[in-house]
């Protein structure tokens, strides 16, 4: 972050010295954890739900903090911030905000992130949203782009009201490109999320199933994602997949020049002559308008094939060149945890841990690349599924789309977890000929049980469901403690 006093921020945020001169500096960075606090940080007041921060705010100081920014009077030298209305308009509530002190700090926060951004004019914003694949496309236009100058990203998924003005103010003056991931769970919450830094690139990847149950249909998603390009300005630049209906038709909602990707014969940037490797690698020819190069990606999946036209796109239109963008897409690697993470067991068996969250399109792809990953090759292809959270009415006609999913692509094994996840495993056992192939069990620690009892040397396991089934946990243990008996 940059340099600023106290004083600055209160002035920043509309809120108070409290136990402060005002002239104390902060020279590090915002932390939201009181463990991660660094000499000169400042350390953000956020309630939670089993502790609340203002209770550590002393011991941030003691640590090293230069203050502290709060909702409410605390035994440190702090910036005081005004309360929010009642109804907390456009902000995404933390679970254990019961008295709206999380709601203030929020909005402080984004004030914060907002004025910083206005004091770094060399900086270029970029944004990133969608039902799927926002986070990995995230981290390949990072990529892309840092060879370009310093450049700053999100860890993982820190898209929300609290994880974006985060990231915002991991900038400094040094700082060229900002890369921002943007999530919603309601019409307004992207918008919002593009008043605290405004990007100037703008990426849709697709309109998908996710969130659906707070929505309630596809439009419904697609009017909140479409906020990201009717935020950018007129000499900006937004990046839509024209192979998704619902996101081309978001040409209409911008005043940006508009770059259409995607395996669709009038997309811009194209991918052609797509070829997965043995170990489901994509291959693929990048087609502009300024001609064309091949590109083979180190990453496992053909779905990120989309992610990487559009990484292309957002680096050619802020200067890269086509064969830089080539060679470029050929060196990435998965920066972010639980996605596509392949490895292998000392007794020969494959885990492909893509278990932080789920829903059913990148359930979807992840079911097509464990079948191109076990084509061909004599080990077993398992999946280990569990249930796709906040899907609403769709979602015992997504579970089920799923399990004969599982059949029609040929997996050899389907290992549902969970009673939630219940369709999935009737609707693969009434697909085709399965039998015993699909197997329903209550938990983790069951799943874990049946699969070191029965993998061999060879099979690949894949995990997926949504974040708070904890599958991950599945792979943990198998790469822990091996997986055949």
């Amino acid at each position: 972050m940059i340099r600023l006093s106290l004083a600055d921020i209160a002035d920043a945020v509309g809120g108070r010295l409290h136990r402060a001169e005002g002239s104390e500096i902060v020279t590090a960075g915002v932390e939201f954890d009181s463990r991660k606090i660094e000499p000169g940080g400042l350390f953000v007041a956020v309630p939670g739900e089993r502790v609340d921060g203002h209770d550590f705010a002393a011991r941030a100081v003691a640590d090293g903090a230069a203050g502290v920014l709060a909702a409410r009077e605390v035994d440190a030298p702090a910036v005081i911030v005004p309360s929010v209305p009642a109804d907390r308009s456009g902000v995404m509530a933390l679970a254990g905000d019961t008295d709206g002190s999380g709601a203030a700090v929020l909005a402080a926060l984004a004030k914060l992130a907002r004025y910083v951004v206005d004091r770094l004019p060399e900086l270029t914003v970029f944004g990133v949203t969608g039902s799927s694949g926002k986070t990995s496309t995230k981290d390949l236009i990072a990529q892309l782009l840092e060879p370009m100058g310093p450049t700053v990203a999100p860890p993982g998924s820190f898209n929300n009201e609290l994880g974006h003005p985060w990231t915002v103010l991991r900038a400094d003056e040094s700082t060229r490109h900002l890369v921002l991931e943007l999530s919603a769970r309601g019409v307004g919450h992207i918008a919002g999320l593009c008043r605290v830094a405004p990007p100037r690139i703008g990426a849709v990847l697709n309109v998908g199933h996710a969130h659906l149950g707070e929505f309630g249909s596809q439009e419904a998603v697609a009017r909140a994602k479409g906020e990201l390009v009717e935020a950018l300005p007129a000499d900006g630049v937004a990046v839509l997949n024209a192979d998704d209906p619902l996101v081309r038709a978001m040409a209409d909602r911008t005043r940006a020049r508009v770059v259409f990707v995607g395996e669709h014969p009038e997309a811009h940037v194209r991918a052609a002559d797509i070829e997965i490797d043995e170990h489901a690698r994509p291959r693929f020819t990048l087609v502009t308008e300024h001609g064309s190069a091949r590109v083979a990606l180190p990453l496992v999946g053909e779905h990120h094939v989309g992610n990487a036209l559009t990484a292309a796109a957002v680096a050619l239109e802020h200067g890269a060149t086509l064969e830089q963008v080539a060679e470029r897409l050929g060196g990435v690697r998965r920066m972010s945890a639980r996605r596509m993470e392949v490895a292998e067991t000392p007794d020969g068996i494959t885990v492909v841990n893509d278990a932080y969250n789920a829903n059913p399109e990148s359930v979807r792809a992840a079911l097509k690349t464990l079948a191109a990953m076990t084509r061909g090759r004599p080990g077993r292809a398992w999946a280990v599924l569990g249930p796709m959270n906040e899907l609403g009415e769709a979602e015992t006609e997504a579970h089920d789309e799923i399990g004969r999913l599982a059949v029609r692509l040929n997996i050899d094994r389907l290992v549902v977890v969970g009673e939630q996840a219940r369709v999935m495993h009737q609707a693969a056992s009434l697909e085709g000929s399965w039998g015993e192939e699909s197997v329903l069990v209550p938990d983790v620690d069951a799943a874990v049980a049946l699969l070191r009892a029965e993998l061999r040397p060879g099979d690949v396991v894949l995990t997926k469901a949504s974040n708070s089934a904890g599958l991950w946990r599945v792979a943990d243990a198998l790469l822990a403690g091996g997986g055949a008996e």
